[in-house]
């Protein structure tokens, strides 16, 4: 029988509708520990996570510190993210470890908008910033990412490398060019993406979501791009 050698991040906030499914779809095989990071749900998310065999931590407000946290206490030297939402294809894991594991690559990470996306699941905006980010970081760092989509596989050592200092939305566009700045051997693979299974999207579910979430985005991207480290 194969160790299971993966652990897994899942931010999480008011999610009571998903996060039992998103534990449960998660191969057992790989999975060494599963880390449910939660920003102060008050809907019994963190309840429903326990019962269905995750850790949960109170990670405090902010998605990256939420990843953060999760990234501290997870057991393995392979960490995966992904959201609580059920949107990301959990059942998909070894897709998206598999090449970290494998130790042909530092960080992989799912494209939503190369795989195939069930109707409703990402609104054109969200594309767009994606395709723009993208091109973003290819013409800085010559790496074209197509997605910023939270299911990704990264290695500890090097997460570590990158000494990731943002707390709030901006955490996946950081990782990103941080690890192409940093010539890590990174990988995008198309994946198949849902809608989410239920409650509000903390991002796309409203304009004011969207315009925090997008501000975070560009500054994060400001920020990164001006400095060295």
């Amino acid at each position: 029988m194969t160790t299971p050698q993966v652990s897994v991040v899942i931010p999480t906030y008011n999610e009571a509708a998903s996060i039992g499914a998103v534990i449960r779809e998660l191969p057992p095989n790989l999975t060494c520990d599963i880390i449910v990071a939660d920003g102060g749900s008050t809907d019994g998310t963190q309840a429903i996570a326990r019962s269905t065999g995750a850790t949960v931590l109170d990670a405090g407000k902010g998605y990256g510190r939420a990843c953060q946290a999760g990234a501290n206490a997870a057991q393995t030297a392979i960490i995966v993210f992904l959201d609580g939402d059920g949107a990301d294809r959990g059942d998909l894991l070894a897709e998206i470890a598999g090449p970290v594991l494998a130790g042909t690559h530092d960080f992989v990470l799912a494209s939503r908008t190369l795989g195939k996306r069930d109707s409703g699941s990402m609104l054109w905006h969200q594309v767009l910033a994606g395709r723009i980010a993208g091109w973003g970081m290819g013409a800085l760092y010559g790496t074209p990412y197509t997605d910023m989509c939270a299911f990704r596989a990264i290695g500890r050592e090097a997460l570590n490398r990158l000494h990731m200092q943002e707390m709030t939305y901006g955490w996946n566009i950081e990782m990103q060019m941080k690890a192409a700045r940093s010539g890590l051997r990174t990988l995008e693979i198309p994946v198949p993406y849902r809608c989410r299974m239920g409650g509000e999207s903390k991002v796309a579910g409203s304009l004011r979501g969207t315009l925090r979430a997008g501000s975070k985005i560009v500054s994060t991207f400001v920020r990164v791009a001006a400095t060295s480290s």
